[in-house]
């Protein structure tokens, strides 16, 4: 038996949960509930760590370095589902924030067992996709211990680059081989080793922070209006017209022909309103205060 993983809290059998088999359906969901609800407490707890983290990205992706997270199984699979949803939202290259899992894209669809021992895999990982001394890079595994990510996280370290852990234990393997370790401890899972529950729910908001807030702090939204995002289907044509409007205060009409003018850009739609400018002029404002539509609204007032 391995000691260290015996002792890991996410690996602990739950008292609050352990007849559950033999619960009603409502009992089981209220049980799950109940569990479910510490986990916030549990985020809480690391937020000096996740503001330390967040300004290493901000400096980071400020001075033309990258984002990469890097995980193994659910963990993994979380990364790589947020970075997915940054250029939607926040209109940033693909290149700008990254995901990789343990065993490759076939693991995200189908678990792919071993590929998180595989240390050799994790260090390839990091040399194949170039990482840098301008980079960051953000392992995650629910144990900390999984070899794939703590090789990644090593070799990226010895390259230069930020390295940030999120784990769900304390004084895991992760600890003394990054520059800032996020550790919310959940307890135990409902169902005992199951970390795709609490501790996944965890992570989740953990990197709900780390891209969010690093990207409000690159000028991605005026005021919590997500500007930035790419209106490339029907709803998000919408959404742009009412963040246009709510940020000019102007009509739907107004806000359509706007952005319309604007090629379907919302920040420079908003841009163009807020200053009377055209769309040469606009954008050429915006670009001179990289992209920060209420510090280049000002600079013209």
């Amino acid at each position: 038996m391995n000691d260290y993983l015996a002792g890991l809290t996410t690996e602990a059998v739950n008292p609050e949960t352990f007849i559950i088999d033999e619960c009603t359906t409502e009992q089981m969901v209220q049980l799950m509930n109940q569990q479910d609800a510490l986990v916030p407490a549990a985020v809480a707890k690391e937020i000096p760590y996740i503001a330390k983290a967040v300004d290493i990205l901000h400096h980071r992706l400020s001075n033309d370095g990258r984002m990469f997270y890097i995980g193994a199984g659910t963990s993994g699979r979380l990364g790589v589902l947020d970075a997915s949803e940054c250029p939607p939202t926040f209109g940033t290259d693909p290149i700008l924030v990254q995901g990789y899992i343990a065993g490759g894209d076939i693991a995200l669809r189908k678990a792919v067992e071993g590929c998180e021992d595989d240390a050799e895999e994790g260090i390839a990982l990091i040399e194949s996709i170039g990482i840098t001394e301008k980079d960051a890079v953000i392992g995650i595994s629910a144990s900390g211990s999984a070899n794939f990510v703590i090789a990644a996280l090593t070799r990226a370290k010895e390259l230069g680059a930020a390295t940030i852990g999120v784990c769900n234990n304390k004084d895991s393997k992760f600890e003394p081989i990054v520059d800032v370790c996020i550790s919310p401890v959940v307890g135990a899972e409902v169902i005992s080793g199951s970390t795709r529950l609490k501790a996944g729910t965890a992570q989740k908001l953990v990197l709900n922070m780390l891209t969010t807030c690093t990207m409000v702090k690159l000028g991605k939204t005026y005021n919590n209006l997500m500007v930035d995002l790419k209106a490339s289907n029907i709803k998000l044509v919408d959404r742009s017209v009412r963040i246009i409007m709510s940020a000019t205060d102007v009509d739907s009409s107004t806000a359509t022909e706007a952005l319309e003018k604007a090629s379907m850009n919302c920040k420079l739609a908003i841009m163009m309103i807020k200053t009377g400018l055209d769309a040469f002029e606009a954008e050429k404002a915006l670009n001179e205060n990289e992209g920060r539509l209420k510090q280049a609204i000002t600079s013209l007032a």
